[in-house]
Order: structure tokens, then sequence, then C-alpha cells
């Protein structure tokens, strides 16, 4: 199902299947891209319980082996929702049989979409709903949409860093870096930049990052108190992922135990975590 939530400035859709968010339009300019599967066949997934890829697709954990598909189920689950007004929505999904086959744990899922003036804000909220530690990561996965020349793109951080991004060979990270090129903390795009997979930035002191047209700025990711962002795209594809993580693929000499998982986050029993992401339209 198709949910719509809209406000004087922005309107949004969302699809109950992942809770994915399918369009963000202003004044008739949707700033979401459209789904070309000869390119990738999602706009936005929710990444849960991992991020990225695990090392042979699973993992260990109590002396039992489980497998994930990269990036988790959340993405390709039913959620159920409860629109709370005409610019809020909030998806839900809970442990089931399914998920415990390759998710042992008992958990709560919330996602939440609201609009306030010119921003989407989008809220992912876990709540460990067992009497053990709840070990998971969880991701934003945004596609923006790119209209005309992607070389005429850029990406304006708001701090002062040190670019250096780390390599994924087969969607694991293999301990290499490189430092990205920039100037005045701003990447200018091209395709070459992800021949081998996405940029990967695991110590960055920004919190934000605008997205610019030929020098106009076009959009502003926010996402505070998320440790690791990745950027991504295909070869001649009119998108942009900027995806905020809580949460990192294995490394290529990850032991397999779960609990050993570089950047995974450790929620005490009934306890909660939330974090969110501000999508503020600049044009």
């Amino acid at each position: 199902m198709i949910v719509t939530i809209s406000n004087s400035q922005l309107s949004a859709t969302i699809n109950t299947l992942g809770a994915e968010l399918i369009s963000l339009v202003k004044t008739n300019k949707n700033y979401i891209w459209q789904v070309d599967e000869t390119y990738w066949n999602k706009t936005s997934p929710i990444l849960f319980p991992i991020v990225g890829r695990l090392k042979n697709d699973s993992y260990t954990y109590n002396g039992e082996t489980y497998e994930l598909p990269r990036h988790g189920f959340a993405r390709n689950m039913e959620f159920s929702f409860d629109k709370r007004s005409e610019h809020q929505v909030i998806f839900e999904l809970n442990e089931s049989e399914e998920t415990k086959q390759n998710y042992p744990f008992d958990f709560k899922l919330l996602m939440a979409y609201t609009l306030i003036d010119n921003e989407l804000v989008i809220e992912y909220f876990v709540r460990n709903q067992s009497d053990e530690v709840l070990p998971f990561s969880i991701g934003a996965h945004p596609a923006f949409a790119i209209k005309g020349n992607f070389e005429d793109y850029s990406l304006q951080f708001n701090k002062e860093d040190i670019f250096e991004t780390n390599h994924l060979e087969n969607e694991s990270f293999n301990e290499k870096t490189t430092l990205v090129e920039t100037e005045n903390n701003a990447i200018s795009l091209n395709y070459v930049l992800f021949e081998k997979d996405a940029l990967v930035f695991k110590h960055l002191h920004s919190n934000e990052v605008v997205l610019k047209h030929q020098n106009q700025n076009v959009l502003k990711v926010n996402y505070d108190n998320f440790p690791y962002l990745g950027i991504w795209t295909k070869e001649n594809a009119h998108f942009l992922c900027i995806e905020p993580w809580c949460g990192l693929a294995d490394v290529v000499t990850h032991n397999g135990n779960l609990e050993d998982k570089e950047g995974l986050n450790h929620l005490p029993a009934g306890e909660d975590f939330l974090r969110a992401i501000r999508i503020e339209i600049l044009e």
C-alpha cells in the first residue's frame, strides 16, 4: 500500500513494503529517484538488522549459525502503519516466526516520517523487547534524483574533514583506504569515484552534507549521531545515495561471530534506540 503525507510545501509517499520512501515532491519536482531496474530496484530501503553484507552472508550467535541477506530483511517486509496526521505517518515491524529463523531476537522497529516546513524528518526507532542484549545495525539508503550531467553535481560537507574512504572488495571491507580529493570540504562528483563500489567514511566530523548542482544548493541531509556515511551510485545511473549508517559491512577477516562485528549496536533489554535524518529541500 502507498501512503501519502503532505504539508503546505512538500508531499511524500511511502510504500508499506519496507516502509520505503518512494517520492518527495516540492512544486512538482520529485527529489527521490524513480526506479529503473537496469541500475537498481530500490529508492530508499531501510537497512536492518544489518548494514551491508555479512561475510559468507552468515553469522554465528550462541553457537548457532544464521543467514542474513545484504542489508537485512526489513527492506523486503510489509510494515503496519498508523497515520497520525496529514503530515506524519509511523510504520511498525515486530519480530515474527519468519524473522526469528534468521535473527533470533525480539524487537520493535518503528519508522516515522514527518514533514516540517521544507524538511522531511525520518526517525529510526528500535526497542529491545527481549530479556537479553539486542545486537543490531540500522541505516538509511535514500537515492536522490540526478537531473542532467552527473559531473555538474557536488557534495559540500559542513566541517573540516579528512575524507578517507574504506575499500570494499566483494562488498566486504578489505582494510585498505584512500583519500578522496576535495576542495573546501566539497567532493566533485564523477562516476569514476564509484568504480569499486561505495565511498564509505568511518571518521567524519561533519554531520550535514549539501547536494549542489552547478554551485546551486539542491538539498541538505543532516545525519546527527550516525557514525558512518556511505555515498553510492552506479555508472550512468541518475541517482546518488547519501547513506547515514549505525553499522557496517563485515571485514574480509571477520570471524563470523555477531558480537565481534565492527560497528554493531548493543541495546540492553527493554531499552530504546532512536536516530533521525533530516532532508531539507533548499530550492
